[in-house]
């Protein structure tokens, strides 16, 4: 299928490795040539070398936190990639723990950079882009049934759920479209690092994979090739809605 990303060109935050990364990666090899971010310098100019750098893949150390990263970010695109097709908002997860046991400071961090940190770059994108543009934000499962132990993210990400249906209303009659994506359980870097933290990683994963209808968590690159599709103009008809892409663990429809 061609997916028609041809010369189109996407922001992608959070995006220097996981998740983010792997999106990037699919864009660019069908075409698409991206500007990229996240917070370490470091980080993003390693992520753009493996993109195999300028024409095609740009970045920008940012962190969404800060209110004036939005207009940074828009500003390159303007720069490096001559305007807009399309974003994808992907901000770190939130600090874990029960909500009895969460100090309301991480709530107000999480605020901060999940939820205003999105905002800010939506309404800073939205002028950049014309008919046929798409938002995708990447949320969690959580929007759909609470998950263990990340009270910040239970609370925030269904609120931005719902943020991006209403957009998608705001939006329609402009040929914009606007969706969210659920991952699941990803075999990313965070979750090495929290399956090592465990003290028993094959245990953890082991765990984590009897719940999982397919028995597997998943690969970056099979959340990468669904986000880039739906991205694209092959998915022009598909917006204001949510998407899993989580081996089928959530319960809810």
């Amino acid at each position: 299928m061609d997916l028609g990303l041809g010369g189109r060109r996407y922001l992608l935050t959070g995006a220097s490795r996981g998740l983010g990364a792997a999106t990037a990666r699919a864009l660019v090899d069908d075409g698409a040539r991206v500007l990229i971010s996240s917070r370490s310098p470091g980080s993003v100019d390693a992520a753009v070398a493996e993109l195999g750098g300028a024409p095609a893949a740009h970045g920008l150390a940012a962190d969404l936190a800060d209110p004036d990263a939005a207009r940074r970010l828009v500003g390159a695109c303007r720069t490096h990639l001559g305007g807009l097709d399309g974003v994808l908002v992907s901000v770190g997860g939130p600090t874990p723990g029960s909500l009895l046991d969460t100090d309301e400071s991480a709530w107000r961090d999480a605020v901060e950079s999940v939820l205003l940190g999105t905002v800010r770059l939506v309404k800073a994108a939205v002028p950049e882009l014309g008919e046929g543009a798409a938002i995708g934000l990447v949320l969690s499962t959580s929007v759909r049934q609470p998950i263990g132990h990340l009270a910040v993210s239970n609370g925030l990400r269904p609120g931005l759920a719902m943020t991006a249906k209403a957009l998608a209303d705001e939006l329609g009659p402009r040929g914009i479209r606007v969706f969210g994506l659920l991952p699941g359980t990803i075999a990313t870097d965070r979750i090495t690092d929290i399956e090592a933290a465990s003290g028993d990683a094959e245990g953890m994963r082991a765990r984590t994979e009897s719940g999982i209808p397919l028995r597997r968590v998943g690969r970056p690159e099979e959340f990468g090739r669904v986000a880039a599709f739906v991205l694209s103009p092959a998915a022009s008809y598909v917006t204001g809605t949510m998407i899993a892409v989580d081996g089928g663990v959530t319960r809810a429809l």
